[in-house]
């Protein structure tokens, strides 16, 4: 057994000490696990309800951390939850490894590594997992075993002592991913996303949610289609003193003029045409909870008046009855226009708006969240690998420099849709194994002169998408076509070497052949140049 000197031991455990008083604490954690053992990546995770969350990583790609791992899904992270001992695996194991496609500076499958993790346990209660990969194989089969509990625990401690500080401070970003990797689970049912992001907007935001929550005070919600408003309406209702109790979600956009009235505030039997029942209306099933009223902007005049007076008074009167009742309900309103111009152009009432925006809130861009666009192509791959019941999805380093390069009209909900359909295509070409998302399977990109001009530094190809989108067109024998251009470029710059072909397209040389069959592209004859 390979011994670790008990001055290693010593140094690990004085990084540990100075960790936890520092601001990047986690961060500085997996620092000391590197520099006590040889290797060429460690991540280190918290745990909640079967949920593994990154909160601090070396020598992977950056869309780790919006990744969230449910352990039953993954067969070495869940061998590492289910004891209490280090877990070192063989270099041939047969287990599919999480972070396959993700070390830095090795794109392609790496059957042959060395791969271990530790349990982080708390008085009987796992609260995190430390994993090592390191290229070279058995590097880890020879550390002393016993060394690798002591670190353990070390790391354990540090790591509940630093969730501790970090609540205490409920100021940082990084906090706001533990507390949420610790009181919530990542729950595609019932539609719950989690806020990712780094960048100095979304801690600005999350501030400013932390801030108003607990509050009663009306919020208007203001930003771009497809940031995420109602994400941050669900948020701001679960950090409240109202969470047990219902948030009730109306698109004003959506319901026609004569039945605003009626939806707000009910009606009884008989009120108008078409009313064969007694109907409740949203503010009374918003009653004790939130209401949460989107796209504000598109509310008529007509009706602006009577919501001031209900959300003012806290009192609603249903159509066709003569009695008022009173009600207990948080408003938080949501619009893509800028209400002060629609108020100062006379299509919104100023004291709507005033009494609505007690607590304004700006939801940033996605193109203005410098480094979050990893993140959240993270976080959509793996939900998506998920749902596609894929081994493995990956997104290739060209792939990322295009993402973050694009300028997202589109915002988030952009982002997540066009990581949908780049899944899709990635696993039509590959279906079993690593399938990686590559510059080819993202599609739909609103393309304008400068993004093509990124995208050509990119990749290099000679097909033209400027004009794709003019007029109708198959997208399957588009996108077809598109690849067959990429793999034929590719193999004229590479001199005919699918090898080489293959790494300037950040793909496995097996997978390119595969699909340049499917393509119809020779794979028998050399490209000439």
């Amino acid at each position: 057994m390979k011994q670790v000197s008990n001055n290693a031991l010593l140094s690990f455990a004085l990084d540990l000490a100075s960790a936890v008083t520092q601001a990047n604490r986690f961060e500085q954690l997996v620092y000391a696990v590197k520099a006590t053992i040889n290797c060429d990546a460690v991540v280190l995770l918290v745990h909640q309800h079967g949920v593994l969350t990154p909160i601090a990583q070396r020598g992977l790609s950056d869309d780790l951390m919006g990744r969230r791992f449910i352990i039953a899904e993954h067969p070495r992270l869940n061998e590492i939850c289910a004891g209490h001992y280090p877990v070192r695996f063989p270099a041939d194991s047969a287990l599919p490894d999480p972070y396959d496609g993700m070390v830095l500076g090795h794109d392609e499958n790496l059957p042959v590594h060395s791969c271990m993790g530790v349990p982080l346990y708390v008085e009987g209660k796992l609260i995190g997992v430390v994993t090592l990969d390191s290229i070279e194989p058995y590097v880890f089969d020879s550390i002393d075993s016993r060394a690798l509990e002591i670190i353990g625990s070390m790391a354990s401690m540090t790591l509940n002592t630093a969730i501790l500080m970090e609540q205490l401070e409920n100021k940082s970003q990084r906090a706001e991913h533990v507390l949420q990797a610790m009181n919530e689970q990542v729950n595609e049912k019932d539609g719950h996303m989690e806020m990712i992001g780094q960048s100095d907007g979304m801690k600005a935001l999350i501030q400013a949610i932390k801030l108003v929550a607990p509050s009663d005070f009306a919020i208007l919600i203001e930003g771009e289609t497809g940031v995420g408003k109602e994400l941050v309406a669900r948020t701001l209702h679960q950090a409240s003193s109202r969470a047990s109790a219902p948030m009730v979600y109306v698109n004003c956009a959506a319901i026609p003029q004569h039945l605003i009235e009626s939806e707000l505030f009910g009606h009884v039997k008989g009120a108008f045409t078409g009313a064969d029942r007694d109907r409740e209306g949203k503010f009374l099933l918003a009653d004790g909870g939130t209401l949460f009223l989107d796209e504000i902007g598109e509310l008529p005049l007509e009706v602006q008046g009577t919501l001031l007076r209900a959300i003012q008074n806290q009192e609603i009167q249903a159509v066709g009855k003569d009695q008022t009742r009173k009600i207990d309900v948080r408003v938080i309103a949501a619009t893509n226009r800028h209400l002060e111009t629609e108020v100062a152009e006379h299509r919104f009432r100023a004291d709507l708006f005033h009494r609505l925006s007690v607590f304004p809130i700006q939801v940033p861009p996605l193109r203005e969240r410098q480094g979050d666009v990893p993140l959240l192509a993270g976080f959509f791959a793996e939900r998506f690998r998920r749902k596609l019941g894929l081994q493995q999805l990956t997104l290739s380093a060209s792939a990322m420099r295009l993402l973050e390069s694009y300028h997202w009209p589109g915002n988030v909900r952009e982002l997540e849709h066009v990581i949908s359909r780049a899944a899709l295509y990635a696993k039509a070409a590959v279906p079993t194994g690593i399938t990686t998302i590559t510059p080819a399977h993202l599609t739909g990109l609103q393309i304008d002169n400068t993004f093509k001009k990124q995208q050509q530094s990119i990749f290099d190809t000679e097909e033209s998408v400027s004009n794709a989108f003019e007029e109708p067109i198959n997208l399957r024998e588009k996108t077809d076509a598109y690849q067959q251009g990429l793999i034929l470029s590719a193999l004229k710059e590479a001199d005919g070497s699918w090898a080489q072909a293959a790494r300037f397209l950040s793909m496995d040389r097996a997978n390119l052949v595969r699909l340049a069959k499917r393509l119809g592209v020779s794979v028998s004859k050399e490209v000439k140049a």
